[in-house]
């Protein structure tokens, strides 16, 4: 089953001679359960097409269908609903509010959409045994690490149980060791839970623990490869 598909996909900054075609027509599609790498140069288009995966921005043109509904049709009110119950983010900055728990800055957005606070410290609670994070839910972000805050941001996109996370370089912030850390347990995700998972990331280390990796080139997909062709791709530049 196809949780995201794209048709046709484009987006236009600007108008007249100054416009910009960041994304000039993308046909993607994501089985459930599969870890779709994003690679590409800066200013590619690779951010823009995150950001219109996740009805963030609104392309100028094309479809966008999570579970078989059309992002791009919706009025913003849907769109906002969408990404809050159907779609998790995960960020290179973490972006966890500083004067909260873990366990709050999980539980938030759960009470921000109605969730009573009784379930949404429960099913908090489980989505940070799931990241390994359980005996830190009382510390504030200043009270972790750069590692630990990823888990609790990972855990914040769980806890809506989404059809699809969205990862924006979620490794970029992070010295090598946690950056292993924090790919294997995305990786794990996929594996254990059929997590659908679709990452943006400039490392080929991070991207070869993806099942399938797609290149962006000036706003088009230039080509597939499999993670192992990555590995020997980067290799072979680090030798010359």
């Amino acid at each position: 089953m196809s949780i995201l598909e794209t048709q046709g996909l484009k987006k236009r900054f600007g108008e007249g001679e100054t416009a910009v075609e960041a994304v000039k027509g993308i046909d993607l599609k994501v089985q459930q359960g599969e870890f779709l790498a994003i690679m590409g140069r800066s200013g590619s288009g690779k951010s823009t097409l995150l950001a219109m995966l996740g009805g963030v921005d609104v392309p100028t043109a094309g479809t966008v269908l999570i579970e078989g509904k059309n992002m791009a049709d919706m009025s913003d009110d849907d769109r906002t609903l969408m990404r809050r119950r159907r779609i998790g983010f995960i960020f290179q900055s973490f972006n966890l509010l500083p004067i909260l728990t873990a366990e709050e800055n999980v539980s938030l957005p759960l009470e921000l959409d109605g969730v009573s606070h009784h379930e949404a410290q429960t099913r908090a609670l489980a989505a940070l045994e799931l990241v390994g994070m359980t005996g830190r839910r009382n510390h504030v972000p200043s009270k972790m690490s750069g590692g630990e805050q990823q888990r609790v941001a990972i855990a914040r996109a769980l806890a809506i149980e989404p059809a699809l996370l969205l990862a924006d370089e979620p490794t970029g912030n992070l010295d090598s060791t946690n950056s292993n850390k924090i790919t294997a347990l995305l990786r794990d995700l996929v594996h254990s839970r059929q997590q659908t998972i679709v990452m943006v990331t400039h490392d080929p280390t991070v991207a070869a623990l993806a099942d399938r990796i797609v290149y962006v080139v000036d706003g088009l997909i230039d080509h597939e490869e499999a993670p192992e062709q990555s590995l020997q791709g980067a290799a072979l530049a680090g030798r010359r």
